[in-house]
């Protein structure tokens, strides 16, 4: 009984060494994290907004990590290539991803790669707000939200809007709002703002809804007018702009976000290693300054509050392409 019995205890010693070690592990990899380049995937061309708030956060995060930080930019089916890519990568903090709206919206959109942006990945830190815009040739009768709207009321789906494409963080911005307000607008998609916003300066289109920073210069040069900023507070490089609150809309926001997000399983410690680095890159006075430039405001939080934004935005862009029957382009 007694030699029957020592195989079996130094089995399970054996198990719970194991079992020590592997649960060890997270821990080790994190003290000794990081020892090699961190990737942050871009779901968009170089050159954009995200792209440019990737590397100037990425460069200041280099220095802190005490390792190159690379921007891996993978355009593609409105950033879900990416999305996809960083879900398969080795959850150990190597590669983490910049989003937008898209990664809550895009499971409802698209169904060629299914994902669940509240369990399939670990939020991280919330970086920025950019506001969305809605905007008329400056020669417009179109001079106050208010005017737009009682266009609207008085002939239902006679004002058209332009946006960068069907499913667009701007495109569902209005559309929610249009429900807010009681209207109906009539939605034409473009392949981007710039179009949209050509055809508004050219006098084609009479609205277009886009980023701030894409009608800055032209406000700046006296083009454009801006009805309202789907904002909690006025942009600060379109001081003049009104927000939706002060256009009689009170507790309506719907602005473009950026987050970092990493892999299912990436180990706590090292989320806040990242998540404490990322912070000290958006208080520096240059980052600042240049996110500003693009009219973001700059917006850290907690990986437990950007937990709660995923799943707020997700359950209502859900709500609101389900009902409007919005296909992506």
């Amino acid at each position: 009984m007694t030699a029957r019995i020592r195989p079996m205890t130094r089995t399970l010693a054996a198990l719970a060494a194991a079992l020590l070690a592997w649960g060890a592990a997270p821990a080790a990899m994190a003290q000794a994290y990081p020892n090699k380049a961190v990737k942050i995937l871009v779901g968009f061309a170089p050159g954009g907004a995200m792209d440019i708030v990737a590397r100037t956060v990425g460069q200041k995060m280099a220095a802190g990590l005490g390792q190159p930080v690379v921007v891996d930019n993978k355009p593609g089916a409105a950033s879900n290539i990416a999305i996809r890519q960083l879900i398969d990568s080795p959850p150990d903090g190597y590669t983490v991803m910049l989003v937008a709206n898209g990664l809550t919206a895009n499971p409802f959109l698209y169904t060629q790669q299914p994902f669940d942006p509240n369990a399939d990945v670990v939020p991280i830190t919330l970086v920025a707000r950019l506001p969305v815009v809605i905007a008329a040739n400056a020669s417009s009768d179109l001079t106050t939200l208010r005017k737009m709207i009682d266009a609207s009321k008085a002939k239902p789906g006679s004002v058209n809007y332009g946006s960068p494409g069907s499913g667009s963080t701007p495109h569902l911005a209005i559309e929610l709002f249009a429900r807010s307000a009681g209207i109906q607008l009539t939605h034409i998609p473009y392949k981007g703002g710039s179009p949209a916003i050509a055809d508004v300066l050219g006098g084609q289109l009479p609205l277009v809804a886009v980023n701030a920073v894409e009608v800055l210069p032209h406000v700046k040069a006296g083009k454009l007018r801006i009805l309202a900023a789907l904002s909690a507070e006025r942009v600060a490089t379109l001081p003049e702009a009104p927000t939706i609150a002060e256009s009689g809309f009170a507790g309506f926001e719907a602005s473009v976000w950026h987050a970092f997000i990493a892999p299912k399983g990436t180990p706590a410690a090292i989320v806040e290693k990242l998540r404490a680095e990322i912070h000290k890159a958006l208080a520096d006075p240059e980052v600042k300054e240049r996110l500003a430039g693009l009219g973001a405001v700059v917006s850290p939080t907690t990986p437990q509050e950007l937990g709660a934004l995923v799943r707020g935005e997700h359950e209502r862009y859900g709500k609101l392409i389900r009902e409007a029957g919005i296909k992506a382009n």
